[in-house]
């Protein structure tokens, strides 16, 4: 009874750890999501044309992602001298001032640059956060934790859509409330120590193996802390002396791990995820819903179907496994933006039944697989010398085609209409079932020490599930 005790324990810290990091995901979600319900007061306060300020108005709303893009950079550069724990501060305060700089701006410039302050915290954070977690989490739950981060996502979606009914007509309180997650970051990492591989890699062995005891709450003579301890220095002398640099991540033993890490971003940026976060009600009215309370209604179902999905696909992804779960989601939603596609071709007139049903199993699809599986294999995937630097070019295409995706799809819909958009994003869902098929491995339950020497081996990189099951 005592070691169950211990045991639950144990786990309780690594999801009190997880959970603290997962809020830098409530942030960003937040801040995606709070436009779709402060854009039509800001519109009215501000003295916002949706015509002939147009463009100015689609730069402010994906300021967030090119600020983000441009934190993913610096992040990135930054990640192995600065540690994880001291950049997730430095997030958490800059979402405090970009959430106070927005609600007080008073005009589109302002609340241009404050979003813009906003996105680069949250490119900081969106590669900080699944790595803390990551290189924090025992093998056997790495993939259910780290996909807590795009729970939280979810959630401060929810949260924003809520947040947005609540206060109504009033967008500065919807823009200030995104500062309380963000001290609530601040004080939990700040309790928190760094990774135990960051501060093996630093050479504070003493502090790596306490922080690891710590998080499996277990002294540090304990054998399986021993253990773990030991492979963690045996990675950490392999890449001794290394510093990662662009010409590494083509390097023959490192390529694999970007292409599936960039690729896998690439494809759930271009299966319009975001056009349907930020654009929801406005789908929903090309539609055929008229009402702008039931397009605010059938907008916080598909954000309640996200969350719930994602819980889902949490609970899945240890047991099922990262390949079968991204061919069943890149499934789905192939299937869903297609019936939409051809029922908006046709002019149906069940148009609205069908988009609402297709909209729910395209979000549930997303949810289960595509959405956390790229934040998940993202912070799995490299060797450790080039873990930071790889995850940040990955975070580059995630961002900046996150850019792309929300600035084009008003431009596309006027230009080619729901079919030809929704028709398109699900051309690029079929390419994700073949890149899936073809090029994805199988890291479930493989210690971030065995990926690196099967990276260091040369064998195909998909072979890995595989070898390991063997």
């Amino acid at each position: 009874m005592s070691g169950g005790r211990k045991s639950a324990k144990g786990k309780r810290m690594i999801y009190l750890i997880a959970a603290i990091a997962g809020l830098a995901g409530a942030l960003f979600g937040f801040d995606e999501g709070v436009i779709a319900g402060a854009l039509a007061p800001l519109r009215r306060d501000l003295g916002i044309d949706p015509v002939t300020d147009a463009a100015a108005e689609g730069l402010m709303t994906a300021a967030v992602p090119f600020g983000a893009f441009i934190g993913a950079i610096v992040g990135g550069r930054l990640a192995a001298a600065a540690g994880r724990r001291k950049l997730l501060l430095w997030a958490a305060v800059l979402f405090v001032g970009g959430a106070l700089l927005s609600a007080l701006a008073g005009g589109l410039v302002t609340l241009s640059l404050a979003r813009l302050v906003i996105g680069f915290a949250v490119g900081v954070a969106a590669m900080m956060a699944p790595l803390y977690i990551s290189e924090s989490a025992p093998a056997k739950q790495r993939g259910m934790l780290v996909s807590i981060y795009q729970l939280a996502i979810t959630l401060g979606i929810l949260g924003a859509y809520v947040v947005g009914y609540a206060f109504d007509e009033n967008w500065r309180w919807m823009f200030a409330m995104g500062a309380v997650p963000a001290v609530l970051l601040f004080a939990g990492i700040f309790a928190m120590s760094d990774t135990p591989r960051w501060l093996a890699m630093r050479g504070r062995g003493a502090e790596a193996k306490a922080a690891l005891a710590r998080m499996r709450e277990k002294p540090e003579s304990d054998p399986a802390v021993a253990a773990e301890y030991a492979e963690i220095q045996a990675a950490v002398a392999e890449d001794e002396g290394r510093k990662a640099t662009f010409a590494d991540l083509v390097s023959p033993r490192v390529r694999p791990a970007l292409i599936v890490a960039m690729g896998l971003f690439l494809l759930q940026q271009l299966s319009g995820i975001n056009a349907v976060i930020y654009y929801a009600p406005t789908v929903f009215q090309l539609s055929g819903f008229d009402s702008a309370a039931t397009q605010i209604l059938a907008t916080a179902g598909i954000g309640v179907v996200n969350v719930l999905m994602t819980v889902v696909g949490m609970m899945l992804i240890d047991r099922l496994g990262r390949r079968l779960l991204l061919l069943i989601g890149f499934a789905g939603t192939a299937v869903s933006l297609g019936a939409i596609a051809i029922a908006a071709a046709t002019d149906s007139a069940a148009l609205d039944t069908l988009a609402l049903a297709g909209l729910v199993l395209y979000i549930a699809s997303f949810a289960i697989a595509i959405g956390p599986l790229p934040w998940v294999m993202m912070s799995e995937v490299f060797p450790l010398d080039c873990r930071a630097l790889g995850m940040s070019i990955a975070s580059l295409v995630n961002w900046g085609f996150n850019f792309i995706v929300v600035f084009s799809f008003p431009v596309l819909v006027a230009e080619f209409g729901l079919a030809g958009v929704f028709g398109l994003y699900a051309v690029v869902c079929v390419a994700g079932l073949a890149f899936t098929q073809w090029l994805v491995p199988e890291t479930n339950g493989v210690s971030l020490e065995e990926i690196e020497r099967h990276l260091r081996s040369g064998r195909p990189l998909r072979e890995l599930g595989r070898l390991h099951a063997a």
